[in-house]
Protein backbone atom coordinates (compact mmCIF):
# COMPACT_ATOMS: atom_id res chain seq x y z
CA UNK A 1 0.00 0.00 0.00
CA UNK A 2 1.12 3.70 -1.20
CA UNK A 3 2.44 6.10 1.45
CA UNK A 4 -0.55 8.18 2.60
CA UNK A 5 0.24 11.84 3.80
CA UNK A 6 -1.74 14.36 6.06
CA UNK A 7 -1.51 17.78 7.38
CA UNK A 8 0.71 16.19 10.18
CA UNK A 9 3.46 15.44 7.65
CA UNK A 10 3.49 18.86 5.78
CA UNK A 11 5.57 21.62 7.29
CA UNK A 12 4.98 25.70 5.69
CA UNK A 13 8.15 26.57 7.22
CA UNK A 14 10.00 24.72 4.76
CA UNK A 15 9.05 27.23 2.96
CA UNK A 16 9.89 30.22 4.23
CA UNK A 17 13.04 30.83 2.26
CA UNK A 18 11.71 29.50 -1.42
CA UNK A 19 9.94 31.37 -4.18
CA UNK A 20 7.55 29.34 -6.08
CA UNK A 21 7.06 30.39 -9.43
CA UNK A 22 3.67 29.05 -10.98
CA UNK A 23 3.87 28.60 -14.51
CA UNK A 24 0.70 29.42 -16.40
CA UNK A 25 -2.48 30.90 -15.44
CA UNK A 26 -5.27 28.51 -16.44
CA UNK A 27 -7.34 26.12 -14.37
CA UNK A 28 -4.66 24.20 -12.41
CA UNK A 29 -2.76 27.50 -12.23
CA UNK A 30 -4.77 30.15 -10.53
CA UNK A 31 -5.87 27.78 -7.87
CA UNK A 32 -2.00 26.53 -7.56
CA UNK A 33 -0.80 30.73 -6.85
CA UNK A 34 -3.98 31.66 -4.96
CA UNK A 35 -3.71 29.12 -2.63
CA UNK A 36 0.10 29.08 -2.35
CA UNK A 37 -0.05 32.63 -1.99
CA UNK A 38 -3.04 32.55 1.02
CA UNK A 39 -1.03 30.35 2.63
CA UNK A 40 2.09 32.66 2.87
CA UNK A 41 3.70 31.56 0.46
CA UNK A 42 6.21 33.71 -1.94
CA UNK A 43 4.46 33.45 -4.99
CA UNK A 44 5.32 34.59 -8.60
CA UNK A 45 3.63 33.89 -12.34
CA UNK A 46 5.26 33.12 -15.15
CA UNK A 47 3.09 34.10 -18.41
CA UNK A 48 4.42 35.12 -21.91
CA UNK A 49 3.86 38.68 -22.53
CA UNK A 50 0.37 39.74 -23.77
CA UNK A 51 -1.27 36.58 -21.97
CA UNK A 52 -4.70 36.96 -21.24
CA UNK A 53 -4.17 36.29 -17.99
CA UNK A 54 -1.63 38.26 -17.44
CA UNK A 55 -4.29 40.70 -15.78
CA UNK A 56 -5.94 38.31 -14.42
CA UNK A 57 -3.30 37.48 -12.19
CA UNK A 58 -2.24 41.25 -11.80
CA UNK A 59 -5.53 41.91 -10.59
CA UNK A 60 -5.40 39.35 -8.16
CA UNK A 61 -2.91 40.86 -5.89
CA UNK A 62 0.03 38.24 -7.63
CA UNK A 63 3.31 39.35 -9.25
CA UNK A 64 3.55 38.84 -12.72
CA UNK A 65 6.63 38.69 -15.08
CA UNK A 66 7.97 36.31 -18.08
CA UNK A 67 8.24 32.88 -17.92
CA UNK A 68 11.97 33.30 -18.60
CA UNK A 69 12.37 35.84 -15.49
CA UNK A 70 9.85 33.50 -13.19
CA UNK A 71 12.21 30.55 -13.91
CA UNK A 72 15.60 32.86 -13.21
CA UNK A 73 13.95 34.12 -9.87
CA UNK A 74 12.35 31.34 -8.53
CA UNK A 75 13.84 28.14 -6.19
CA UNK A 76 10.96 25.85 -6.83
CA UNK A 77 9.04 26.28 -10.62
CA UNK A 78 5.59 24.47 -10.85
CA UNK A 79 4.93 23.98 -14.79
CA UNK A 80 0.77 24.47 -14.86
CA UNK A 81 0.51 24.37 -18.99
CA UNK A 82 -1.00 22.28 -21.24
CA UNK A 83 1.59 19.07 -21.90
CA UNK A 84 1.93 19.73 -25.53
CA UNK A 85 3.37 23.09 -25.19
CA UNK A 86 6.06 22.13 -21.91
CA UNK A 87 8.78 21.22 -23.49
CA UNK A 88 8.97 24.00 -25.53
CA UNK A 89 8.31 26.74 -22.85
CA UNK A 90 10.74 24.45 -20.80
CA UNK A 91 13.83 24.31 -23.22
CA UNK A 92 13.21 28.22 -24.65
CA UNK A 93 11.98 30.07 -21.13
CA UNK A 94 12.47 27.12 -18.09
CA UNK A 95 16.11 25.61 -18.62
CA UNK A 96 18.37 28.72 -19.06
CA UNK A 97 17.37 29.82 -15.40
CA UNK A 98 17.65 26.41 -13.92
CA UNK A 99 20.48 25.69 -11.46
CA UNK A 100 21.74 23.40 -8.89
CA UNK A 101 19.39 23.31 -5.93
CA UNK A 102 16.52 24.30 -7.06
CA UNK A 103 13.11 22.27 -7.97
CA UNK A 104 11.10 21.62 -11.28
CA UNK A 105 7.47 20.79 -10.16
CA UNK A 106 4.61 19.19 -12.48
CA UNK A 107 0.77 18.33 -12.01
CA UNK A 108 0.80 15.75 -14.22
CA UNK A 109 3.91 13.07 -15.46
CA UNK A 110 3.73 13.61 -19.42
CA UNK A 111 6.72 15.08 -20.36
CA UNK A 112 9.02 13.64 -17.76
CA UNK A 113 7.82 9.95 -18.35
CA UNK A 114 8.12 10.67 -22.14
CA UNK A 115 11.01 12.23 -21.79
CA UNK A 116 9.94 15.55 -23.76
CA UNK A 117 11.83 17.31 -21.21
CA UNK A 118 15.14 16.16 -19.61
CA UNK A 119 15.77 18.18 -16.50
CA UNK A 120 19.79 17.74 -15.13
CA UNK A 121 21.16 15.84 -12.42
CA UNK A 122 21.26 18.38 -10.12
CA UNK A 123 17.94 19.96 -9.14
CA UNK A 124 15.00 18.60 -7.91
CA UNK A 125 12.16 16.78 -9.74
CA UNK A 126 9.16 15.94 -8.30
CA UNK A 127 5.15 16.28 -8.85
CA UNK A 128 2.30 17.59 -6.61
CA UNK A 129 -1.29 16.16 -8.50
CA UNK A 130 -4.14 17.67 -7.11
CA UNK A 131 -7.33 14.75 -8.23
CA UNK A 132 -10.05 17.88 -8.97
CA UNK A 133 -10.06 20.32 -11.79
CA UNK A 134 -8.49 23.70 -10.60
CA UNK A 135 -11.62 25.48 -10.14
CA UNK A 136 -12.33 22.86 -7.38
CA UNK A 137 -8.97 22.92 -6.05
CA UNK A 138 -9.12 26.73 -5.31
CA UNK A 139 -13.44 26.49 -4.23
CA UNK A 140 -12.48 23.59 -1.37
CA UNK A 141 -9.62 25.59 -0.76
CA UNK A 142 -11.40 28.67 0.95
CA UNK A 143 -14.03 26.08 2.32
CA UNK A 144 -11.32 24.80 4.28
CA UNK A 145 -11.47 21.38 3.05
CA UNK A 146 -9.39 20.57 0.23
CA UNK A 147 -9.03 17.97 -2.47
CA UNK A 148 -6.99 14.75 -2.47
CA UNK A 149 -4.05 14.97 -4.16
CA UNK A 150 -0.62 12.52 -5.95
CA UNK A 151 2.94 13.10 -5.00
CA UNK A 152 6.39 12.11 -6.31
CA UNK A 153 9.98 12.77 -6.87
CA UNK A 154 11.74 11.95 -9.76
CA UNK A 155 15.02 13.17 -8.53
CA UNK A 156 16.00 14.42 -4.95
CA UNK A 157 19.35 16.09 -5.32
CA UNK A 158 18.77 18.44 -3.05
CA UNK A 159 17.99 15.49 -0.19
CA UNK A 160 14.85 17.39 0.98
CA UNK A 161 12.51 17.08 -2.42
CA UNK A 162 9.62 15.33 -0.32
CA UNK A 163 10.03 17.22 2.53
CA UNK A 164 9.51 20.54 -0.17
CA UNK A 165 6.82 18.66 -1.66
CA UNK A 166 4.61 17.67 0.84
CA UNK A 167 5.19 21.32 2.12
CA UNK A 168 3.84 22.17 -1.41
CA UNK A 169 0.68 20.02 -0.93
CA UNK A 170 0.31 21.90 2.69
CA UNK A 171 0.16 24.96 1.17
CA UNK A 172 -2.24 23.71 -1.57
CA UNK A 173 -4.63 22.19 0.76
CA UNK A 174 -4.26 18.73 -0.18
CA UNK A 175 -2.91 17.62 3.12
CA UNK A 176 -6.23 17.95 4.49
CA UNK A 177 -7.68 15.63 2.21
CA UNK A 178 -4.99 13.24 1.85
CA UNK A 179 -2.33 12.86 -0.50
CA UNK A 180 -0.88 9.52 -1.97
CA UNK A 181 2.70 8.29 -2.85
CA UNK A 182 3.11 7.51 -6.51
CA UNK A 183 5.96 7.87 -9.33
CA UNK A 184 6.04 9.59 -12.35
CA UNK A 185 5.37 6.61 -14.53
CA UNK A 186 1.71 4.96 -12.54
CA UNK A 187 0.68 8.61 -12.77
CA UNK A 188 1.34 9.39 -16.13
CA UNK A 189 -0.10 5.94 -17.69
CA UNK A 190 -2.59 5.28 -15.13
CA UNK A 191 -4.02 9.12 -15.27
CA UNK A 192 -3.83 8.75 -19.60
CA UNK A 193 -5.70 5.36 -19.39
CA UNK A 194 -8.28 6.83 -16.81
CA UNK A 195 -9.03 9.61 -19.50
CA UNK A 196 -9.11 7.72 -22.61
CA UNK A 197 -11.03 4.30 -21.54
CA UNK A 198 -13.68 5.52 -18.94
CA UNK A 199 -13.58 9.32 -17.52
CA UNK A 200 -13.82 10.81 -20.88
CA UNK A 201 -13.58 8.73 -23.88
CA UNK A 202 -15.35 5.52 -22.52
CA UNK A 203 -18.02 7.78 -20.85
CA UNK A 204 -18.64 10.29 -23.71
CA UNK A 205 -19.18 6.88 -26.06
CA UNK A 206 -21.18 5.18 -23.99
CA UNK A 207 -23.34 8.16 -23.85
CA UNK A 208 -23.27 8.76 -27.59
CA UNK A 209 -24.15 4.91 -28.33
CA UNK A 210 -27.49 5.11 -25.95
CA UNK A 211 -28.40 8.03 -26.97
CA UNK A 212 -28.24 7.12 -30.73
CA UNK A 213 -29.94 3.49 -30.02
CA UNK A 214 -32.80 5.29 -28.26
CA UNK A 215 -33.04 7.98 -31.41
CA UNK A 216 -32.68 5.01 -34.29
CA UNK A 217 -35.35 3.16 -32.26
CA UNK A 218 -37.48 6.45 -32.46
CA UNK A 219 -37.46 8.02 -29.18
CA UNK A 220 -37.85 11.24 -28.64
CA UNK A 221 -34.31 12.91 -28.73
CA UNK A 222 -35.23 15.15 -25.54
CA UNK A 223 -36.05 12.03 -23.90
CA UNK A 224 -33.13 10.31 -24.58
CA UNK A 225 -31.10 13.02 -23.60
CA UNK A 226 -32.24 13.09 -19.92
CA UNK A 227 -31.78 9.07 -19.85
CA UNK A 228 -28.19 8.68 -21.35
CA UNK A 229 -27.00 11.75 -20.31
CA UNK A 230 -28.64 14.13 -17.83
CA UNK A 231 -29.38 11.74 -15.71
CA UNK A 232 -25.87 10.47 -15.53
CA UNK A 233 -24.32 12.91 -12.90
CA UNK A 234 -27.03 11.81 -10.49
CA UNK A 235 -25.91 8.11 -10.45
CA UNK A 236 -22.10 9.78 -10.57
CA UNK A 237 -22.78 11.64 -7.72
CA UNK A 238 -24.05 8.19 -5.88
CA UNK A 239 -21.05 6.52 -7.05
CA UNK A 240 -18.59 9.33 -5.69
CA UNK A 241 -20.15 9.68 -2.46
CA UNK A 242 -19.84 5.69 -1.86
CA UNK A 243 -18.87 3.45 -4.39
CA UNK A 244 -20.83 1.29 -6.31
CA UNK A 245 -22.45 -0.24 -3.56
CA UNK A 246 -24.10 2.78 -2.75
CA UNK A 247 -25.43 3.57 -5.87
CA UNK A 248 -27.14 0.39 -5.66
CA UNK A 249 -28.52 1.17 -2.55
CA UNK A 250 -30.23 4.32 -3.79
CA UNK A 251 -31.16 3.21 -7.16
CA UNK A 252 -34.46 1.12 -7.39
CA UNK A 253 -34.29 -2.94 -7.26
CA UNK A 254 -34.75 -3.16 -10.99
CA UNK A 255 -32.56 -0.39 -11.72
CA UNK A 256 -29.85 -2.90 -9.97
CA UNK A 257 -30.62 -6.24 -11.26
CA UNK A 258 -30.74 -4.45 -15.24
CA UNK A 259 -27.12 -3.24 -13.83
CA UNK A 260 -26.06 -6.49 -12.48
CA UNK A 261 -27.63 -8.67 -15.72
CA UNK A 262 -27.14 -6.19 -18.86
CA UNK A 263 -23.92 -3.93 -17.88
CA UNK A 264 -21.35 -6.97 -18.65
CA UNK A 265 -22.96 -7.03 -22.04
CA UNK A 266 -22.13 -3.55 -22.63
CA UNK A 267 -18.53 -3.83 -20.96
CA UNK A 268 -17.45 -7.01 -22.41
CA UNK A 269 -14.50 -9.34 -23.21
CA UNK A 270 -14.17 -7.48 -26.10
CA UNK A 271 -13.93 -3.91 -24.75
CA UNK A 272 -11.99 -5.13 -21.69
CA UNK A 273 -9.58 -6.56 -24.83
CA UNK A 274 -9.64 -3.14 -26.27
CA UNK A 275 -8.77 -1.45 -23.02
CA UNK A 276 -5.81 -3.67 -22.45
CA UNK A 277 -4.47 -3.03 -25.57
CA UNK A 278 -5.02 1.10 -24.95
CA UNK A 279 -3.47 0.53 -21.68
CA UNK A 280 -0.19 -0.89 -23.76
CA UNK A 281 -0.22 2.28 -26.35
CA UNK A 282 0.18 4.31 -23.65
CA UNK A 283 2.66 1.93 -21.72
CA UNK A 284 5.06 1.93 -25.12
CA UNK A 285 4.81 5.66 -25.49
CA UNK A 286 3.07 5.35 -28.93
CA UNK A 287 -0.10 7.37 -27.56
CA UNK A 288 2.60 10.31 -26.46
CA UNK A 289 4.22 9.95 -29.62
CA UNK A 290 1.07 10.31 -31.61
CA UNK A 291 -0.15 13.28 -29.92
CA UNK A 292 2.73 15.40 -29.82
CA UNK A 293 3.25 14.40 -33.76
CA UNK A 294 -0.34 16.37 -34.18
CA UNK A 295 0.54 19.29 -32.33
CA UNK A 296 3.92 19.20 -34.62
CA UNK A 297 2.00 19.32 -37.36
CA UNK A 298 -0.97 21.79 -37.43
CA UNK A 299 -3.45 19.60 -35.15
CA UNK A 300 -5.57 18.76 -38.33
CA UNK A 301 -7.18 16.08 -37.05
CA UNK A 302 -7.53 17.03 -33.76
CA UNK A 303 -9.37 20.10 -34.72
CA UNK A 304 -11.47 18.74 -37.23
CA UNK A 305 -12.57 15.49 -34.59
CA UNK A 306 -13.03 18.67 -32.22
CA UNK A 307 -15.42 20.40 -34.96
CA UNK A 308 -17.63 17.48 -35.81
CA UNK A 309 -18.23 16.40 -32.47
CA UNK A 310 -19.40 20.06 -31.56
CA UNK A 311 -22.43 19.76 -34.24
CA UNK A 312 -23.49 16.09 -33.46
CA UNK A 313 -27.24 15.66 -32.47
CA UNK A 314 -26.78 15.21 -28.64
CA UNK A 315 -25.37 18.35 -28.23
CA UNK A 316 -27.77 20.44 -30.20
CA UNK A 317 -30.79 19.05 -28.27
CA UNK A 318 -28.69 19.45 -24.65
CA UNK A 319 -27.77 23.13 -25.73
CA UNK A 320 -31.60 23.77 -26.10
CA UNK A 321 -32.58 22.02 -22.91
CA UNK A 322 -30.09 23.34 -20.82
CA UNK A 323 -31.69 26.58 -21.36
CA UNK A 324 -34.88 25.60 -19.07
CA UNK A 325 -32.30 24.82 -16.27
CA UNK A 326 -31.77 27.98 -14.47
CA UNK A 327 -29.53 26.53 -11.91
CA UNK A 328 -27.08 25.57 -14.76
CA UNK A 329 -27.20 29.42 -16.05
CA UNK A 330 -26.30 30.49 -12.91
CA UNK A 331 -22.89 28.37 -13.00
CA UNK A 332 -22.51 29.83 -16.18
CA UNK A 333 -22.66 33.75 -14.77
CA UNK A 334 -20.07 32.41 -12.02
CA UNK A 335 -17.47 31.28 -14.89
CA UNK A 336 -18.08 27.45 -13.80
CA UNK A 337 -17.85 24.90 -16.55
CA UNK A 338 -21.01 23.44 -16.96
CA UNK A 339 -20.33 20.92 -19.61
Amino acid sequence: MPNRYYEKDGNLKVLENETVAIVGYGSQGHAHALNLRDSGVNVIVGLYEGSKSWNKAKDAGLRVMTVAQAAKEATMIMILVSDHIQAEIYNNEIAPGMAPGKMLMFAHGFNIHFGFIQPPSNIDVTMVAPKAPGHRVRELFTEGVGVPALVAVHQDASGKAREKSLAYALALGSLKAGVIDTNFREETESDLFGEQSVLCGGVSELIRAGFDTLVEAGYAPEIAYFECLHELKLIVDLIYEGGLGYMRYSVSDTAEYGDYTRGPRIINEQTREEMRKILKEIQSGEFARTWMNENKTGRHNFLAMREKNQGILIEKVGKELREMMTFLKKKKEIGVPTA
